[in-house]
């Protein structure tokens, strides 16, 4: 019996088109849709839960932010992480952000006029959503994005730093002036992957007549190494033929600080579109995967500092610090502690005594403090 080649063609077409329907179907099946309402506007998210989640574990959060004028329908697609969210255990989530009023309603994290709004609220409040339906590791949470994303990856690294352990911007350094803005309450992992030819978020910075808008990609490393209290040397290894990886790592050999060094790179997510040569999505899991809100986990981010005065000899640890602080001084009895606020405001104070002091200060929120014992300043750091 003879087929003709016309019915054997068609029907090749109707098995391409199930096969076609089929990836389309499993591919928007993946990611769930959801909305919250937060500052007077409905937010929409996308959120992809592992099948190996069955609600008894505490799984990560990740987020995954698209670029200025993007979406995250597109920008998931373009960076799909659910792979390696398979394989690691953690929840992903793709964000979408705001219209931005200063600019015809585009898409932006952020504002084009300064105060326009902020977004660093909506990501709490998102995060708090998030935890009210999974079981989240509220010490396991991390931000990285592309472009203006990355911008808010930056953010979310300064400004909610009491809930994000670790972040990885990709196409984009700092804003100008990070001292004025950022204030990291903990050791944070900051991984970034910049193209020395990126013209939209260029390697060194920008400034336009005579101001400066982003600071330089060595400049914005510079930052976070003093935060960490790393050495100022990096050390450096080739992670492939043209991508160069530097590490910045403290004295004690806690690394918190990476740069991907993407020579002649453009304003690119590795892996998916420019350079093929490594895969930023896997990068960027395996680097925050290893840190939690107090740092490198198993490492130690602890220290226990000796100061001197006119009045004597003292320590004070761990610093950073979960609940307690311990202040030992060989002859204390009268002499009082204070602790202020990074806005001066008087938050905790006492009499100590000799030997060791046991301070409770489980009340006060994740943030830098400033404690003066025998008129000495000490900056302290409260993780959670």
């Amino acid at each position: 019996m003879k087929i003709s080649s016309r019915k054997i063609i068609t029907k090749r077409l109707i098995s391409l088109l199930i096969f076609i329907t089929t990836i389309n179907v499993s591919f928007a099946q993946g990611y769930i849709s959801e909305t919250i309402q937060h500052d007077g506007l409905i937010r929409e998210y996308s959120i992809y839960v592992p099948a190996s989640y069955d609600g008894t574990t505490n799984f990560p959060l990740l987020f995954n932010l698209h670029g200025g004028g993007g979406t995250n329908s597109v920008w998931q697609a373009s960076s799909d992480m659910r792979p390696i969210a398979d394989t690691a255990d953690f929840i992903l989530v793709y964000p979408q952000a705001r219209p931005d009023p200063s600019d015809g309603n585009s898409f932006n994290w952020i504002p084009k006029v300064p105060g326009t709004f902020d977004d660093v609220p909506f990501f709490s409040s998102l995060i708090d959503t998030i935890a009210s339906n999974y079981q989240i590791d509220q010490n396991k949470i991390y931000a990285c994005g592309y472009s203006l994303g990355g911008d808010m990856s930056f953010e979310l690294g300064c400004k909610l730093n009491n809930r994000i352990a670790a972040i990885a911007p990709v196409a984009r350094t700092m804003q100008a002036n990070p001292n004025s803005f950022c204030s990291p309450a903990h050791p944070t992992g900051v991984l970034t992957i910049l193209g020395t030819d990126d013209f939209v978020s260029p390697y060194n910075g920008i400034v336009f007549g005579g101001i400066e808008y982003y600071i330089s990609a060595a400049a914005t490393h510079n930052y976070w190494v003093t935060q960490n209290n790393c050495e100022a040397t990096a050390t450096t290894s080739t992670a492939s033929p043209s991508v160069e990886r530097y590490t910045w790592s403290t004295k004690s050999g806690c690394a918190y600080v990476q740069e991907l060094k993407v020579i002649g790179g453009g304003h690119d997510w590795p892996g998916s579109f420019g350079n093929m040569t490594i895969d930023a999505n896997d990068e960027i899991w395996r680097f925050v995967s290893k840190y939690n809100i107090n740092g490198l986990i198993g490492c130690a981010t602890t220290s226990s500092n000796d100061y001197s005065s006119t009045e004597g000899k003292y320590r004070v640890y761990p610093n950073p610090m979960n609940s307690k602080l311990i202040i030992e001084m060989e002859v204390a009895e009268g002499k009082e502690f204070r602790i202020y606020s990074t806005i001066g405001e008087l938050v905790s104070s006492g009499t100590l005594k000799s030997h060791k002091n046991i301070i409770d200060l489980a009340v006060l929120p994740p943030n830098i403090y400033v404690l003066t014992v025998n008129n000495h300043s000490i900056k302290l750091i409260k993780t959670k």
